[in-house]
């Protein structure tokens, strides 16, 4: 399984009655732990999997791309995330996020980061190839 792009719903009448508007998402895992996350343009977070707890992400500020890949042999998928993006990724999902804006984000956990030995296991493969020199 691979990275799921969450798509919330909306009540309409909370946009209509000009008070702004209400997103609501529906996870498919009990949320036990969550996190808030701050990025610097061009940094990146993860090269890395969770092999106990499965990961929502969601992006409360700027942009960036959430990338994920199998293996070294396989090619990259990416998700373009910005405010109100949300994500899923599932146990033994290789990941990691590049911000193109500053980012705040919060990363919510179906296991206390905690209570996993390990939380991370790190993966060479996903800080992409090196640059090319003349």
């Amino acid at each position: 399984m691979k990275i799921e792009h969450l798509v919330p719903s909306c009540n309409l009448e909370t946009v209509r009655d000009g008070r702004g508007g209400i997103f609501t998402w529906l996870p498919k895992d009990p949320i036990v732990e969550f996190n808030i996350l701050y990025f610097q343009p061009g940094k990146t977070r993860g090269h890395h999997y969770h092999p106990e707890f499965n990961e929502y992400f969601l992006v409360v500020e700027g942009s960036g791309v959430m990338v994920t890949r199998d293996s070294e042999t396989e090619p990259e998928e990416l998700i373009h995330m910005s405010r109100g993006s949300c994500t899923r990724t599932p146990i033994g999902v290789s990941h990691t996020f590049y911000a193109i804006t500053p980012v705040t984000a919060v990363a919510m956990l179906s296991k206390r980061w905690d209570d996993c030995n390990p939380p991370i296991v790190q993966v060479e493969f996903l800080k992409g190839n090196p640059p090319v020199q003349d």
